[in-house]
């Protein structure tokens, strides 16, 4: 149950979107590549093992069929020596007098090997001071081996006959005697040790005598150790008739295991070299393969140089290639299994797996015979996880980003914005940021797989939209922190500026110039994936991007629209709630409003992208218009028939067409002008004698602008000093029997 659900999250993981559904081919030709490469490894696997345990178990029933032969000619002797007993007159007397002249014998000699034992180890320090005077040939390896194992057999006799003695009290004096010999094994160990770990510059300096010498004793002490094996398996299985056969004890009673140690000196020099080239690699992946070259140089003065040198049983290429082969393969999957590994270097790793795999191939090795396979097969795995590591790492970068953003946004230090060529505001991550796209793209594109690289393209759409909509919710929490009438303004210019900065980015990022020789972020964005990716994702593509164009346009407008509603509730929060009011009348409230139109414009005209200062101005007045509709609403707003509102209207609206005329063109000025006439419907409104008259305006009024609120029509009506409650009823009345089509949204949408 638990593989089906293991298979079920997997899937779910590979086909997240609909479109997913058009890479089935590929995954089932990767998953099938990867099933027919598994079946090879396991078929070859099973012959191997098959000829294994075939081999083992006739060596098995060979070795119990001469260890049987072995027993029973073992019990024939013993029973022969039991009746030669009986058949030699005065055997008993024989028999101790031969045991005495033994023993007398064996304590001679170990008198004398005693006797001398400093002295033939004073001979050996001085020959192994000689080959630390040239440890490179070491002329005296054979000679000082030679004598240490006479030297080890004579400390094992003694300690092993003081161990059977009935008084084992000398057996500490014993050791402390032998203490020395500990020394100078060691110290041969270390040049034993130093001609292992140099055995490839030894072969490739043509020092072949050395390594003879080094294979002699491994191979030496190689043919003790399987001695020391057979003489404690038989004192294992057969410990009562072995006791009985002196010969048997004789010779080396402890492992060496110098054999064991040659190989662990290859695998070491394999790992020095390895953690030689690791830090390289870290910093360039491409350099792998460069820091390689030692690895495939070894192999070969292995075959070409060692092979004849060492014992054919040892299978020294052999052995050589699956030491190195398993540190190789170790490190890349310690390496893989990172979780701090860049996309770049698990991507240099994705492509070492074939390089490996050829350069083995000229050494005569092919993939079968290369076990365990080098990345375990994870290929089609990586690939996934580095388009993973990609897009960690993209969402990282982006994160870090806007937090550097936020924090210079939210703390409105000074100095905190750049300014680009033409002098406009801009934030200083913008560049960084596409840059950083355009490395990734570059990056994801050098695996050779397109759906790696469409996978990491999805990655960055969502990236660029979340980017949009963070901006867009930060931009509406910091303003709204200046809405209310008793907020503190200090940093409000900043804010300002910050507001112009993030319009122009939104520009930067869609503002195409051909003439100019001006390409876009986006533009760039796009020329660089585009060639790496599939003509059908193109197509999905091409929606993504216009999607994100959009949203560029959108949101550098939300923060001109958000500038303005600052403005206004800012600097003209006193001034609009006075239109309408018996202040109205004396005061000149909208052209203190142009005026300061003409200040801010005037300020961020060289700091704003043109496009967008044309956006400014326009929803400056679009603004303006609205708030000016609303005043109706205003606290003691009132219109009374003895005043002269209606020349006031006229002059209110003369000074703003004063301030557009400057600014717009004629066509922009005439679209100003119709959007104004709606102050007219409203001076209607008021002049309306009756109810009769009252309603038929409304008529009129509806049918041009088919969103007319009723609220708004209602809050006129009872500004007017004549209101009657009866003009309201007859007005929602004339409301339901007006039918207009509804068509493109005005400015009395917003009036409410």
């Amino acid at each position: 149950m638990a593989d089906v659900d293991g298979v079920t999250v997997r899937l779910a993981e590979l086909l997240r979107h609909p479109d997913d559904l058009d890479k089935i081919p590929a995954l089932k030709s990767e998953f099938m590549r990867k099933k027919a490469a598994v079946d090879g490894q396991l078929k070859i696997g099973l012959k191997e093992q098959l000829e294994i345990t075939q081999s083992g178990m006739t060596s098995i029933s060979d070795g119990q069929r001469t260890v049987n032969l072995i027993k029973e000619e073992m019990m024939k002797i013993d029973k022969l020596c039991a009746e030669a007993q009986n058949m030699i007159r005065d055997f008993p007397n024989i028999n101790l007098v031969s045991e005495t002249h033994r023993n007398f014998s064996q304590v001679e000699a170990m008198k004398s090997n005693i006797d001398t034992f400093n002295d033939r180890l004073t001979d050996l320090e001085q020959l192994l001071r000689q080959d630390d005077a040239d440890i490179e040939n070491q002329p005296n390896l054979l000679a000082v081996h030679y004598g240490l194992t006479q030297l080890r057999d004579i400390r094992d006799d003694a300690m092993d006959q003081i161990r059977r003695a009935s008084d084992t009290s000398l057996e500490a004096t014993l050791r402390d005697y032998f203490t020395r010999l500990d020394d100078v094994i060691e110290w041969f160990d270390d040049h034993v040790g130093t001609a292992c770990m140099n055995l490839i510059p030894l072969v490739q300096s043509d020092n072949k005598g050395m390594v003879v010498r080094l294979a002699l004793i491994i191979e030496t002490e190689e043919r003790n150790d399987q001695k020391v094996r057979a003489l404690q398996d038989a004192q294992r299985e057969y410990k009562e008739l072995a006791s009985r056969f002196k010969s048997i004890a004789t010779g080396p009673k402890q492992l060496r295991g110098y054999k064991e140690k040659f190989l662990k000196s290859i695998e070491l020099h394999a790992q020095r070299q390895i953690d030689d080239a690791e830090q390289a690699f870290l910093e360039d992946p491409e350099k792998l393969g460069k820091s390689m070259t030692w690895f495939f140089n070894d192999l070969f003065a292995v075959k070409v140089g060692i092979v004849s040198l060492m014992p054919k049983k040892w299978r020294i290429f052999r052995t050589y290639t699956r030491i190195y082969h398993n540190v190789m393969r170790d490190w890349l999957i310690k390496l893989i299994d990172d979780p701090d590994l860049r996309p770049a270097n698990m991507l240099g790793i994705i492509h070492w797996s074939e390089k490996y795999y050829a350069k083995m191939a000229k050494l005569g090795w092919n993939e079968g015979e290369l076990q365990p396979q080098l990345l375990d097969n994870r290929e089609g795995e990586l690939v996934n996880e580095w388009r993973q590591l990609i897009i960690k790492a993209l969402d990282e970068w982006m994160d870090r980003m806007f937090a550097t953003d936020r924090k210079a946004f939210t703390e409105r230090k000074p100095d905190t914005l750049d300014n680009d060529e033409h002098g406009y505001f801009r934030t200083k991550t913008l560049g960084d940021m596409w840059r950083m796209l355009r490395e990734q793209t570059l990056a994801a594109g050098n695996s050779g797989r397109t759906d790696v690289t469409e996978g990491v393209i999805d990655a960055m759409f969502r990236a660029l939209k979340t980017r949009q909509t963070m901006w867009q919710n930060m931009v509406d929490d910091e303003s709204a922190k200046y809405k209310s009438a008793s907020s503190d303004q200090e940093g409000l210019q900043i804010l300002q500026d910050w507001l112009v900065a993030v319009a122009n980015d939104q520009i930067a990022c869609i503002d195409d110039n051909e003439d100019a020789g001006q390409i876009s972020y986006l533009t760039r964005f796009k020329r660089d994936f585009e060639p790496l990716v599939t003509p059908k994702y193109m197509v999905q593509a091409n929606t993504s991007l216009d999607a994100l164009r959009d949203g560029y346009v959108d949101l550098g407008t939300h923060c001109i629209t958000t500038f303005v509603n600052l403005i206004f509730t800012v600097d003209f929060r006193s001034t609009i709630s006075e239109f309408f009011t018996p202040k109205w009348y004396t005061e000149y409230g909208m052209k203190r409003i142009t005026s300061t139109f003409d200040d801010y414009i005037g300020d961020y005209t060289q700091v704003l992208h043109h496009s967008m200062l044309d956006i400014f101005v326009e929803e400056l007045g679009d603004e303006l218009l609205v708030r000016y509709l609303s005043a109706v609403r205003n606290k003691g707003a009132k219109f009374r028939r003895a005043d002269a509102f209606t020349d006031k209207f006229k002059d209110d609206v003369i000074t703003a067409f004063a301030f557009f005329q400057q600014r717009f063109g004629a066509e922009e000025f005439a679209a100003v002008k119709q959007k104004w006439r709606v102050v007219d419907w409203l001076v209607r409104l008021l002049e309306a004698e009756g109810k009769t008259g009252v309603v038929g305006v409304f008529e009129g009024f509806k049918r041009e602008y088919w969103d007319l609120q009723l609220g708004w029509v209602e809050g006129v009506l009872r500004a007017r000093d004549d209101f009657e409650r009866g003009w309201v009823s007859a007005v929602r009345v004339k409301a339901g029997e007006v039918y207009v089509e509804r068509g493109m949204e005005t400015v009395m949408s917003k009036v409410k």
